[in-house]
């Protein structure tokens, strides 16, 4: 077979791109500010049976491409066993060429297994063994791995009525990274979905210890649980939203509205908007007064295959990117937050490509020198998260606003191996402003340029979240 393509040049195709990344970033620690780690498997310094486990099962990617290739839901969420599942994923690897699946599957295999090889069927057998005979080792936990890959800062996204009991372990045990909850309480907006809405309304209720009848005491349930989330080391919200809501007000007859309907559990709410638009607005105001990091994750249409979500559920490979109008709305909540001095700094990801421009030159217009960077352009996000969309996200960012002030790349994962994609976005960057140093677009002077760099891989970051 042909030289193993994965070398320590991996995407640094010039001179000054190689220097940047191995002089100056290669080494420096990760601060990963939004995932979806369980915390009960770092709490409980989780070891894993075998490769399929910690790699294969919940990850959608995969799922996706190996559906694509024809593989059957036998193979891949069915009742196949871990060994003929990852066998089957081996067998079909070399078909994803260009998917950024290729590129992190084997960074994946190398930088934690030490695996210089391509995966495929006939190498399959023996990659699995000796993975797994690693996965076995205490060097392999769950703890392990994450200080393997120097990783400083986990920011895990948790439900408003989480118990934080494994935060609290893992804080009390004096874990050497920091793993901080991220408060997420998209299900308290979803009003238009009666079961979800009403089950989290119960949830938040017993959680917080408020009987909730009614926006009042909705409002004190979620304050309660900001502060809870707060003395627990929490510093970061998060929203996943097809698009931000247009109204931001909340009449006395919705008010009365919604109190009758919270008492019945019947019918549906008249205005689904207004009730999302306010209650969003509200809790950004509690962020603010917390010094929070805000993040809105916009674009996507999830669980597409409606007989498929039956079958498998959510967040198992349908979703695809969506094409909502963003900038109006965006602009008159960021303006509304605003207007009171009340706008907290702020992360926005785009899923949409031809949003990139939208939301970066977005920006500015909130950016309002009492804090470096404070609205952040997010990294490239789920469909964007590989070398072209990264590139256009950087691009963009350059283009309409300083990339010298961007805070970098998360994982965005629920794997323990997803850790090399920092390693990924680090290259593509070096590779970007070294070619452009090369070219004479950029200064021919490597401290100056791998000072920039070596912010956006690192140092921004820690700034921004005062780590």
């Amino acid at each position: 077979m042909s030289s193993y393509f994965l070398t320590e040049d991996f995407l640094l195709q010039g001179k000054m791109a190689k220097r940047l990344y191995h002089d100056f970033v290669k080494g420096l620690p990760i601060i990963d500010y939004h995932c979806h780690l369980p915390p009960d498997e770092i709490a409980a310094n989780k070891q894993f049976a075998n490769l399929t486990e910690i790699w294969l099962k919940g990850d959608h990617y995969k799922w996706r491409a190996l559906r694509t290739l024809g593989v059957g839901e036998e193979m891949i969420t069915g009742k196949a066993s871990d060994e003929q599942k990852f066998m089957e994923w081996a067998k079909q690897v070399p078909q994803t060429v260009r998917n950024p699946l290729f590129h992190w599957t084997h960074m994946e295999l190398k930088n934690v297994f030490g695996i210089n090889e391509y995966l495929n069927e006939a190498s399959g057998p023996e990659i699995y063994t000796t993975c797994n005979e690693l996965l076995g080792r205490p060097s392999y936990t769950t703890r392990s791995i994450l200080k393997s890959f120097s990783v400083e800062y986990i920011g895990t996204t948790d439900e408003p009525w989480d118990s934080l009991a494994y935060h609290q372990q893992i804080a009390a045990e004096k874990f050497s990274i920091r793993v901080s909850p991220s408060f997420r309480p998209d299900k308290i907006l979803q009003i238009d979905n009666p079961k979800t809405f009403f089950a989290s309304i119960d949830l938040l209720s017993k959680s917080s210890g408020v009987a909730i009848k009614d926006i009042p005491s909705l409002l004190e349930a979620i304050q309660n649980r900001v502060d809870f989330f707060h003395e627990n080391g929490c510093r970061v919200s998060d929203h996943g939203l097809q698009y931000m809501p247009p109204d931001f007000s909340f009449s006395q007859q919705l008010e009365t509205e919604f109190a009758s309907f919270l008492s019945s559990k019947k019918g549906s709410f008249s205005n689904p908007t207004a009730f999302m638009g306010y209650m969003l607005v509200q809790l950004c105001k509690m962020y603010h007064a917390k010094k929070w990091v805000q993040q809105f994750h916009l674009g996507p249409i999830r669980n597409n295959n409606t007989r498929l979500k039956m079958k498998l559920g959510s967040d198992s490979g349908f979703d695809s990117i969506g094409d909502f109008p963003q900038a109006l709305q965006l602009s008159l909540f960021l303006d509304y937050l605003d207007q009171t001095d009340q706008l907290t700094k702020t992360i926005i990801y785009n899923i949409n490509p031809s949003d990139n421009e939208v939301f970066a030159s977005m920006l500015g217009n909130f950016n309002d020198g009492s804090i470096r960077g404070k609205i952040q352009f997010g990294s490239g996000w789920w469909f964007l998260d590989q070398k072209d969309g990264m590139e256009k996200q950087l691009n963009a960012l350059s283009n309409m606003g300083l990339i010298s002030t961007f805070i970098g790349m998360i994982t965005d994962s629920r794997s323990f191996l997803s850790f090399p994609r920092h390693e990924y976005f680090r290259r593509i960057l070096c590779n970007l402003i070294g070619d452009e140093m090369e070219k004479g677009l950029l200064p021919n002077d490597e401290k100056w340029m791998g000072e920039i760099v070596r912010n956006i891989a690192y140092f921004n970051a820690k700034e921004y979240f005062g780590i």
